[in-house]
């Protein structure tokens, strides 16, 4: 006799495991963390190079949907000042201007769901790679891209060794809700707040001409927060393995070269090399 399929109604779901009840820990505490690195002098350098990630992903996010809508990508720059430029021509400025803001804020939902589950942050950080080439291209006489991408991709490898990879899903976890928290700061900052001349809401409200891009702002926001709150609620939902669960099923998927499962365990000279690993990565951006 085959067994009945029993669906799950929304409550049980979404009721978090213990594992997902620590994810959730975990990612409160990057929020906590973030906030206070991001007005702290010199302690604001250790997030410094997830900043800059994020805005490769807005940049990134620009070009990918400029291609999507037959644009030719010319180039795309970080600078040291946290800013970024993707030049383009062609391509539908009604969907290319608002990509930035909304796509890297979908990136970091989409980091933050696969945060909840090794094998899921395994082909999370595969996808990024696939990116990061693409943008690597566009940005091959730009050396702080170069520079960042190359750093980070080190950092995804080395946490890939750590814990069977159970480091790689944390760290996927903090790019994700750094890239959320970043995108909702920014587009506060560079539309509701109007500190800055121009924006991608000023010149989105040029080109529609129906709302003032603060309004833009405010709207751009609440997708943003809306994807946040997607990302946590898809990782509630799809991902129920506890924590030995997913460690063998990580043992057995993609595992790093080397072992039974070939990862590094968690001790405290890894979480000291993988430290400095990150420090060398903010010193080499400075």
């Amino acid at each position: 006799m085959s067994p009945t399929l029993v669906p799950r109604d929304v409550s049980s779901t979404l009721t978090p495991s213990d594992t997902q009840k620590t994810t959730l820990i975990v990612a409160g505490v990057y929020i906590i963390v973030i906030a206070i690195l991001w007005h702290v002098p010199y302690l604001n350098k250790i997030i410094y190079p997830f900043k800059l990630l994020t805005v490769g992903f807005h940049e990134m996010s620009h070009a990918i949907m400029g291609v999507l809508t037959c644009a030719t990508i010319h180039s795309i720059e970080l600078d040291p000042d946290e800013g970024g430029a993707t030049s383009m021509s062609g391509g539908i400025p009604w969907l290319t201007l608002p990509a930035g803001y909304l796509g890297s804020s979908f990136i970091g939902a989409c980091l933050i769901a696969c945060g909840f589950d090794t094998n899921a942050s395994k082909i999370a950080v595969i996808v990024l790679g696939v990116f990061f080439i693409f943008t690597l291209w566009w940005a091959r006489r730009n050396l702080l891209t170069w520079a960042l991408i190359l750093g980070m991709a080190g950092l995804i490898i080395l946490f890939w060794f750590v814990a069977e990879s159970v480091a790689l899903r944390y760290l996927v976890l903090f790019i994700g809700v750094m890239s959320c928290m970043y995108v909702l700061w920014d587009v506060i900052d560079d539309t509701i707040a109007r500190k800055v001349n121009s924006s991608d809401a000023s010149a989105f409200s040029r080109i529609c001409g129906c709302f003032p891009a603060q309004v833009w702002g405010v709207i751009w926001l609440i997708q943003a927060f809306i994807f946040f709150a997607a990302g946590v609620l898809v990782g509630l939902a799809a991902f129920k393995e506890s924590t030995a669960q997913q460690k063998s099923d990580a043992s057995h998927f993609l595992p790093a070269p080397g072992s039974h499962s070939a990862a590094l365990p968690m001790t405290p000279d890894m979480l000291v090399v993988s430290g400095v690993v990150l420090i060398l990565s903010v010193v080499g951006l400075l």
